[in-house]
């Protein structure tokens, strides 16, 4: 198993690495093509190419952008329901045990298992054995979870995000009870590239709902920070209740990972969020 993984992981590294040189090719292609179409001159940088590419340089509709390691990574998304498996740091308060069980009614179909003394390879390996295809590990300071990762099975990504206001769902009033129908999403203001991405690694997490599924995941991102809500609506009339069912929290990404989160120290890094290293330039990251 070890050795196919190996061979699986090697193949994927291998596709990544050309990702550059194709995606490359094919803008250049398309400068040219868009200059001959418009009418006007090759720009100078392309004239070499453009008499290279003269037969190639118009592609059919189904010549769609070069693939990515993103269309690896979620290959089967969609097809099969994602299976969740949700875990916490070593030595876990009693608070963030609570929180974890409350995370497992949040995503359908989850699992969750106790931390013990497993490293985090074996964890890794059996969530590969027993087709796992997210890993959430949930992070605390001084009792308060402060932190989440998400690992995408097999190839990865691994996101990080930081835990900030979280309210537990006992500690919310008049707090509705938990559906166990696949939820509608709701993403806000994730328009920008890096939300994109974003996005995609959250929404992956929950399998596609019905369509009178009364169940909302709301995830709105303000100023980088993301607000997560749960809710269940019921219908009376021309009115709808909303009942909110927690818990509740804001998240915010610094770092995704090319790779599972036990190869944390030898996987490239994605994007990682460096608030301090331009000054000036002071801007939203996700919008």
């Amino acid at each position: 198993m070890d050795r196919h993984n190996t061979r699986l992981r090697r193949e994927y590294l291998y596709r990544k690495s050309l990702e550059s040189k194709e995606k490359t090719i094919f803008e250049r292609k398309a400068r040219i093509r868009d200059a001959l179409e418009s009418g006007k001159a090759i720009p100078s940088d392309l004239k070499k190419d453009a008499a290279l590419m003269k037969k190639d340089i118009f592609l059919d509709e189904a010549q769609a952008n070069p693939t990515s390691h993103i269309d690896d990574e979620y290959a089967q998304a969609g097809v099969n329901d994602p299976k969740v498996l949700i875990t916490t740091s070593r030595d876990p308060s009693s608070r963030l045990q609570q929180f974890a069980k409350e995370m497992r009614l949040v995503f359908p179909g989850a699992q969750r298992i106790n931390r013990g003394g497993y490293v985090m390879k074996e964890i890794c390996d059996a969530c590969r054995a027993n087709d796992v295809t997210d890993l959430i590990i949930l992070h605390e300071h001084r009792g308060q979870p402060d932190g989440l990762i998400v690992s995408h099975f097999p190839y990865g990504p691994t996101a990080y995000f930081s835990l900030h206001n979280v309210v537990l769902r006992h500690d919310i009033p008049d707090r509705g009870t938990v559906s166990e129908q696949f939820p509608h999403l709701i993403f806000n203001n994730f328009n920008s590239n890096l939300g994109a991405r974003f996005q995609n690694i959250l929404k992956f997490l929950f399998p596609p709902p019905k369509e009178d599924s009364k169940r909302v995941m709301t995830f709105s991102n303000d100023s980088d920070f993301i607000s997560f809500r749960h809710h269940v609506f019921y219908k009376m009339g021309k009115d709808v209740t909303l009942s909110e069912v927690g818990p509740r929290f804001e998240m915010r990404g610094y770092e995704i990972k090319l790779g599972t989160v036990e190869d944390e120290a030898t996987a490239d890094t994605e994007w990682v969020n460096r608030p301090y290293s331009n000054a000036a330039r002071k801007g939203k990251l996700m919008l």
